[in-house]
């Protein structure tokens, strides 16, 4: 058992934590806004994890792979909203005016809508469930364990990449360097969402 756990771990986190239109996003908006005012977009990301995780333990994955138009049409809302979250980051106005920076700042229900529509959390969830399910007598109660070992790990890994990005928030102060790493994250936001859907 505790090598099934410690598999499930650091599976976990390879996979969540790995550059992807979430954790990208997290690491943008911290750049972009700071930590502080990014608090409600992280936990909006973590509960539409929370949403993916548990629609993936209740086999919304399966669904997803047994009928390929339901999971092609999630993807394209999914990876249309990341998009816009994109240009949300690139066109955040370099102002010190907080009424005009709140305007732009993501929030929780455009974290949350990431999570929930990411292609790349149904695909990294149903490999978890499927190759990483604790190993329990009661199905139910593995399925449990093993969703909240993904989710704790889920937790730690986005305050990793909300700390990363809020590091980068100096190079924020100048205005010609700050419109360029706003653009170069929401090309990367835009580029794991194309990769997502290569896979």
């Amino acid at each position: 058992m505790p090598e099934a756990i410690i598999s499930l771990i650091t599976a976990s986190a390879l996979l969540l934590g790995s550059p992807g239109p979430a954790t990208l996003g997290l690491a943008a908006v911290g750049a972009v806004f700071g930590v502080k005012s990014s608090l409600r977009f992280l936990a909006g990301i973590l509960t539409g994890l929370g949403a993916a995780i548990l629609g993936a333990s209740l086999g919304l994955a399966a669904l997803f792979a047994a009928f390929p138009g339901a999971r092609i049409t999630v993807q394209i809302i999914g990876g249309l909203y990341i998009c816009y979250i994109a240009y949300k980051v690139a066109t955040a106005p370099h102002s010190t005016d907080s009424s005009t920076v709140s305007q732009s700042r993501p929030g929780f229900a455009d974290g949350f809508f990431i999570n929930l529509l990411n292609p790349k959390a149904y695909v990294v969830l149903l490999a978890l469930f499927s190759q990483f399910l604790i190993p329990l007598a009661s199905p139910a109660g593995a399925y449990a364990v093993t969703a909240l070992a993904c989710f704790a790990v889920g937790i730690i890994v986005d305050v990793i990449w909300l700390g990363f990005g809020s590091m980068l928030r100096p190079l924020f102060r100048q205005p010609r360097p700050a419109r360029l790493l706003r653009i170069l994250f929401a090309v990367l936001m835009v580029a794991s969402v194309i990769w997502a859907y290569a896979q």
